[in-house]
């Protein structure tokens, strides 16, 4: 099976109806036209992916799940529908319209081949896109736009929260920005007597000149973008993920303003849901309430942009199974990455579904991966940002061009 294609994750001996047997290329990428996008969003603290994208139609996971459990299309807040085996947990309901419209598809049982349920650890290969090695110096995303085909820009990679992300990191600068009340605040930097020392003292051509120089480029261009109504941009408070609706409409607008942005990193917290998860309430529901009214909003905020937009949503690993004695649970292993954008063939819920009855279990309590969280994402560099399989070898070195080899 080869990567280039997104195809056949559910192999022939698999669910069949249940996860498509023929994913087809999630998108068709074009040779011309506007320039194309990324953005990754990261839910950490590892998102219960059985009931964002829940197996209604297994028995198996109401028996584990007596009182978290999201019921099933047509019962009183229960999933949307939609493929018959699979529904959407009801508080993504702002969603369902890029579902009909096919541009949101899902990879269920996908996840890191590492059996690591640390979220430091975990989180780090997520972010350094080499599972098992801690030692990696880079993150993918960098490497992926170190390989991105011509000029450098200060803005064509932008990192939303206070400060840079491993995914981010390394030998190529990368705008930081929180997007926050205090995003355009002045700095001491923005101060001209200050600004002109260390315009001085770093006016050389070694790489630290050259990085400050981009970093300083960056600030300015994007606080540009913003506007003076930056300060009108509400903070909340609460869990982080609370805020993304706000978030998601700042990012697209300056996007759109920005047309060097090429890739973007969101992070967002407040998963890690071992006690009152809830299911239809709770915890859960409220963080999915507002990251799929953040996601709406992005797609609205980006207009004509969207249809050169990929977005993928990922988290560290998957839950177990089974609730425990807190009414949440506990980090497990395979889990569910979203794709959306306008040039996603989705309306689909792709991967080899491994089912949930306890000899299916990884370990005997978690939903096995069946499909590494890499295949989607160097399938959007492929297919999307146009890299080869040389490129593509830099940005993910280690993974099989071949999907026989990836159950973990």
């Amino acid at each position: 099976m080869l990567r280039r294609d997104l195809v056949r994750l559910a192999g022939s001996a698999a669910l069949g109806a249940v996860a498509s047997p023929m994913l087809g290329p999630i998108w068709a990428a074009r040779a011309d036209g506007p320039p194309k996008r990324m953005i990754v969003v990261m839910l950490r603290g590892a998102v219960d992916g059985l009931n964002v994208v829940v197996p209604y139609g297994e028995a198996a996971y109401y028996e584990a799940r007596s009182t978290i459990a999201i019921q099933k299309p047509g019962t009183d807040n229960g999933a949307l529908e939609l493929d018959g085996h699979f529904g959407l947990h009801p508080a993504l309901q702002p969603l369902m319209a890029m579902w009909n419209d096919k541009k949101l598809g899902f990879i269920h049982a996908a996840g890191s081949p590492d059996p690591s349920r640390s979220h430091f650890d975990a989180q780090l290969y997520i972010e350094n896109g080499t599972p098992g090695h801690a030692t990696t110096p880079d993150g993918w995303m960098n490497r992926l736009l170190a390989a991105l085909p011509g000029s450098r820009s200060p803005t064509d990679a932008l990192s939303v929260g206070p400060t840079l992300p491993y995914i981010l990191k390394g030998s190529v600068a990368v705008a930081n920005l929180p997007l926050g009340p205090k995003a355009a605040a002045p700095m001491a930097i923005d101060r001209p007597e200050i600004a002109s020392a260390f315009d001085r003292l770093y006016d050389g051509n070694d790489k630290q000149s050259e990085a400050y120089r981009q970093g300083r480029a960056a600030r300015t261009q994007l606080v540009v973008d913003m506007g003076s109504d930056e300060q009108k941009m509400a903070d909340n408070g609460a869990p982080p993920a609370n805020g993304f609706p706000a978030i998601a409409g700042r990012l697209a607008q300056l996007v759109s303003q920005d047309k060097h942005i090429k890739l973007a990193f969101v992070s967002l917290g407040g998963w890690d849901t071992h006690a009152r998860q809830g299911n239809d309430k709770g915890q859960l529901a409220g963080n999915l309430k507002a990251l799929g009214t953040g996601l709406a909003v992005l797609q609205q905020g980006l207009g004509q942009d969207w249809n050169d937009t990929v977005v993928a949503v990922v988290s560290e690993f998957g839950r177990t199974v089974h609730e425990n004695g807190n009414g949440g649970t506990d980090h497990g292993h395979g889990n569910v990455i979203w794709v959306m954008g306008g040039p996603v063939k989705g309306g689909k819920v792709y991967g080899q579904w491994p089912g949930l009855a306890t000899a299916q279990l990884y370990q005997g309590r978690d939903l096995a991966v069946t499909t590494d969280y890499r295949n989607p994402l160097a399938v959007i560099a492929e297919k999307h940002l146009r890299l080869d399989d040389t490129a593509l070898a830099k940005i993910f070195p280690g993974l099989p061009s071949a999907r026989g080899d990836l159950a973990a």
